[in-house]
């Protein structure tokens, strides 16, 4: 395939195609396999982000989330939330994200709400959310709950995880994850379920998941004694943050050619939009949250708000791309449950 440029491209924080055209399109890139149009199979999970306020401040966020957004989902719309999954037997699983999904004020009233429906319930930390004052509860609250956590460490190194998260979030993620595993999670035969996730430091795919698990595991426990389920590696994505760090350092082109010379077509089928609908802090309905970031809500005519939620129409719905859903199809493929393809 012909090298993409090298040069500085006219991009903006919410958009990452070329106005001249010349790299080719996740579209295009479908088509040339015969996978396009991109086609939803089911909704088994109903992700929700209730927010945008967040403890950290993170280089490689996609959500562009901190301390100083004030973007939070409302109990008004968190109730038509529980409507649609009351109403869709299909929907198993609720991944409740953000910013630090904590920080919401009706976070725990949700939880309660989703388990009392049936539903498993994901919460995406950030694990130092746990030191915030009047959040020191919440672990035991999840435990009690049994909630499933996600939690982001991109490394078992301290100044690896300092420079991408922020100065003292490691030893702080060590005490949580310390105070995760006195309450059971990630010890095997509690249920307590501990996954953590991996992303690059800077503009490179993931390593082999399953090896780089191993690589954690023996780590984490060896130097800290820290036990975990699971370990997701995920892609960064070039929008928001890491998208303006890309260009700032010039290395756009570079990262986008990677992306198209790694496309896995065996990675299409797992791809996380296919089995998912994301609702945004305003209930405005997504193919998936880097989506949601983007502002590209689903293509007509499927229903636009949690308010007008159909699950027949969604579930068979034509998924709506970018050129960043390169990311999640790149390499082994990446997904919020980690690789697609080993």
């Amino acid at each position: 395939m012909k090298p993409l440029p090298m040069t500085p491209l006219a991009v903006s924080a919410h958009h990452t195609s070329r106005a001249d055209g010349r790299w080719q399109g996740f579209s295009d890139t479908l088509l040339r396999h015969g996978l396009d149009p991109l086609i939803a199979e089911s909704i088994r999970i109903l992700q929700v982000n209730v927010g945008k306020v967040c403890n950290q401040t993170c280089v490689h966020c996609h959500v562009d989330a901190g301390p100083h957004r004030s973007e939070l989902m409302s109990w008004e719309t968190m109730t038509l939330v529980l409507d649609a999954i009351r109403r869709t037997p299909s929907i198993t699983t609720v991944d409740i994200t953000g910013g630090a999904p904590e920080m919401n004020p009706h976070f725990e009233k949700l939880v309660r709400a989703c388990r009392d429906l049936g539903r498993h319930v994901i919460d995406r930390c950030n694990l130092t959310v746990f030191f915030v004052k009047g959040k020191e509860h919440v672990p035991q609250f999840l435990a009690e709950h049994r909630v499933e956590i996600v939690a982001s460490l991109p490394c078992y190194l301290e100044e690896n995880v300092d420079e991408q998260r922020g100065r003292g979030v490691f030893k702080r993620s060590l005490l949580a994850l310390e105070q995760l595993n006195r309450l059971g999670y990630g010890i095997e035969g509690t249920g307590l379920i501990l996954n953590l996730v991996y992303n690059p430091i800077g503009p490179r795919l993931p390593p082999d998941q399953t090896t780089l698990e191993e690589e954690y595991k023996a780590e984490l426990w060896t130097r800290y004694g820290i036990l975990f389920n699971r370990l997701y590696t995920i892609t960064n994505m070039p929008i928001n943050r890491f998208l303006d760090e890309l260009v700032s350092s010039n290395r756009l082109g570079a990262y986008m050619n990677e992306l198209v010379n790694s496309f896995n077509p065996a990675a299409v089928a797992g791809v996380m939009c296919r089995s998912l609908v994301n609702v945004g802090w305003d209930g405005r309905l997504y193919d998936c949250d880097f989506n949601q970031m983007l502002d590209l809500p689903l293509a007509a005519p499927s229903p636009q708000t949690i308010a007008e939620f159909d699950a027949s129409g969604l579930a068979s719905r034509r998924i709506r791309t970018g050129e960043h859903c390169l990311g999640c199809t790149a390499g082994s493929g990446s997904s919020c449950q980690g690789a697609l393809a080993f």
